[in-house]
């Protein structure tokens, strides 16, 4: 009577005792929808740890995907990680070309806007991407940084009408998009100025720039605020 009681028991608890819950379904997705998870996956630990310190284990495990996946997609951290800049630079354009039209000025401080809520977005990304400054050219990253800059001098260009700048112009606009690198890698180091001062300040020394290159170019004062 005893033994049967407490097999009784131990079927009770038994049927007591939930069921594992059952494993989601693999999700199938397109071959350029699984390789955006994995630099979406990137891009977040680029943005929070350096590089050097993100393995692909970590992307692996943020993507919810296998390591054996990644090196399918990617070959190596290298490769990954150059498609993960390539993304960002992408991302930064495509928030830049938003910008709306109006005054020039208008357009300049909307434009710095979007560019420093990219520079907050990606704090460790962007300092990644630009280090060395606006002399650093060499290698792929630099020539993804590169190709940022070129944007930004023809996205210029658009906003205040020039269609082909001098040489005095052109000095002006790509001096000022190296200051606007420095002030963003400087800000992220310190971070001792609000954001909204730092970019009236920016605003402020393009409009020094263009006064003091109009002095020598009469042709540059027609795209001064009046």
């Amino acid at each position: 009577m005893g033994a049967t009681s407490e097999a009784a028991e131990q079927g009770q608890a038994r049927r007591a005792k939930p069921a594992s819950a059952p494993r989601p379904p693999r999700r199938r997705l397109t071959v350029d929808r699984r390789r955006q998870e994995l630099i979406d996956a990137a891009l977040w630990l680029f943005s929070e740890h350096d590089a050097e310190n993100v393995s692909i284990d970590d992307v692996a495990a943020a993507a919810g995907a296998s390591r054996a996946l990644v090196y399918h997609y990617f070959g190596g951290k290298h490769e990954l990680y150059l498609a993960a800049l390539k993304n960002a630079a992408e991302q930064l354009e495509e928030r830049l070309r938003m910008v709306e039209g109006g005054r020039p000025l208008d357009a300049l401080a909307s434009g710095l806007g979007r560019y420093f809520d990219f520079v907050e977005e990606h704090a460790t990304g962007f300092a990644a991407l630009l280090r060395g400054g606006p002399a650093n050219r060499s290698g792929e990253v630099g020539e993804i940084a590169e190709g940022v800059r070129r944007f930004l001098l023809r996205l210029i260009m658009e906003k205040t009408g020039v269609t082909e700048p001098g040489p005095l112009l052109r000095i002006t606009l790509r001096s000022w998009i190296a200051s606007v690198e420095t002030a963003g890698l400087d800000w992220l180091e310190h971070r001792d100025i609000d954001r909204p001062s730092l970019e009236r300040l920016l605003v402020d020394q393009m409009l020094a720039l263009l006064t003091a290159a109009a002095h020598q170019d009469p042709a540059i004062q027609r795209i001064l605020p009046a």
